[in-house]
């Protein structure tokens, strides 16, 4: 069987990416051809016409899809989750200076950026923050970081910038922040032109961040595929293939960055500022077996952070949720 899966490039599509090139799928009878997408927007709308057999997904928009919020409506499931956390607010240098907080506590650089971002919008030039898509958990974050201080996201324009697009436009002063995931952050720190001022794992710990989207009538002939994702992400669960992986993601077809700065997510090690001290953030990222299974649980979390950013009606799961987190297919491999 041939499939086309599609990705975004970033550090939490490793599993997906590991499947494939380490030969997992191929032991399985599957021919798989890896497609970057430019965008999660275009990777959407492919998985929902129909030109991709699958995709590695924000958690949000493959919800947010299913239920017909964004974008063409598609039958969807998630048989299997990707990863954990990854994402990080990252801030201009100039933005970063003019917080002036009182530490790097999560709680003081919230109150300073409220203000700030207050400040900015009385004055008619409110601040240009960038998140990946809006039905992402960067809103999310986004969202709970500015509420945290008192403001909220009426206070600052949000616009979709993606990922692999966010350093140049922070680099050209196009916006003054982004929350995106490993590793344009520490691409930007490495860069000189950001300082990472939250990590989303201090945000939304446990945040589910990416799932694998297929469309429903994939259901009975997903196990392949499910069997290789357990074998990848027993892989890229394993430290001891923490510096294959890095160098494998930052091959050009892949990402195309210095490996050693995916390195810094894979392995919780994170240099927040340029030039700055590294810091130990075991959780930043989280891969690995135990990470594969969708809890439906977080289904009514997603709708809670969908409605407390005005995207839908608070209240209960949709039922045509119910259906889309398939941890018994997993199981069943």
């Amino acid at each position: 069987m041939r499939l086309q899966l599609g990705y975004v490039p970033l550090t939490d599509a490793a599993v997906l990416i590991a499947a494939v090139e380490r030969g997992f799928t191929e032991a399985e009878g599957l021919a798989v051809d890896l497609v970057a997408e430019p965008s999660w927007a275009t990777l959407r709308d492919h998985l929902a016409l129909g030109l991709l057999d699958g995709a590695h997904m924000l958690a949000p928009l493959a919800l947010a899809c299913h239920l017909g919020l964004s974008g063409p409506q598609a039958r969807l499931i998630a048989p299997a989750a990707l990863a954990r956390n990854g994402n990080a607010v990252t801030l201009s240098l100039p933005l970063w200076q003019a917080l002036d907080a009182a530490s790097d506590a999560v709680t003081e650089v919230a109150r300073a950026l409220a203000r700030v971002a207050e400040a900015r919008a009385a004055a008619g030039r409110p601040l240009m923050l960038a998140t990946v898509h809006p039905y992402s958990t960067h809103t999310y974050q986004w969202r709970r970081l500015l509420a945290l201080g008192g403001s909220s996201l009426s206070a600052v324009r949000l616009v979709v910038v993606p990922p692999p697009r966010t350093v140049a436009a922070l680099e050209s002063g196009r916006i003054d922040g982004f929350c995106v995931g490993a590793p344009w952050s520490s691409v930007a720190v490495e860069a000189g032109v950001g300082r990472i001022a939250a990590l989303g794992s201090a945000l939304t710990p446990g945040c589910p961040e990416k799932v694998l989207a297929l469309p429903a009538e994939m259901e009975d002939r997903a196990a392949p595929l499910l069997r290789a994702l357990k074998r990848a992400a027993r892989w890229c669960g394993d430290p001891e293939n923490r510096e294959d992986l890095a160098a494998l993601l930052g091959a050009p077809r892949h990402l195309g960055i210095d490996p050693a700065l995916i390195l810094r997510a894979l392995a919780g090690t994170l240099r927040l500022a340029p030039g700055g001290p590294v810091v130990e953030a075991a959780d930043y990222l989280v891969l690995g077996e135990r990470e594969l299974t969708p809890d439906p649980a977080l289904l009514g979390w997603l709708v809670d952070e969908m409605a407390a950013a005005g995207q839908t009606e608070a209240g209960t799961v949709p039922a045509a949720a119910a259906g889309l987190y398939r941890a018994d297919l997993l199981a069943a491999v």
